[in-house]
């Protein structure tokens, strides 16, 4: 199953990293602590929405956003929750 996944993204947050639902299905707010620099944020957050959705970070590609805070991701063979 492929699924598509709006996100905001919090970069260099104190919080993170940690995925909390939007408040809508398909949507999430991630927190990581890597700085929106020489995408280190998107590697961390490719790597924390493979984890949430149990699929290797291979699965996760970013599909619109690559420099806002705002990402649409695609997640192949991801299974409901």
């Amino acid at each position: 199953m492929t699924r598509k996944v709006s996100i905001t993204v919090k970069p260099g947050s104190k919080k993170g990293p940690m995925v909390q639902p939007g408040l809508l299905d398909d949507e999430l707010l991630v927190y990581v602590r890597e700085p929106a620099l020489e995408g280190k944020a998107n590697k961390a957050v490719v790597q924390l929405v493979a984890e949430y959705y149990d699929v290797p970070k291979t699965k996760v590609e970013i599909v619109r956003g690559l420099t806002s805070s705002h990402k649409m991701l695609r997640i192949d063979g991801s299974h409901d929750d």
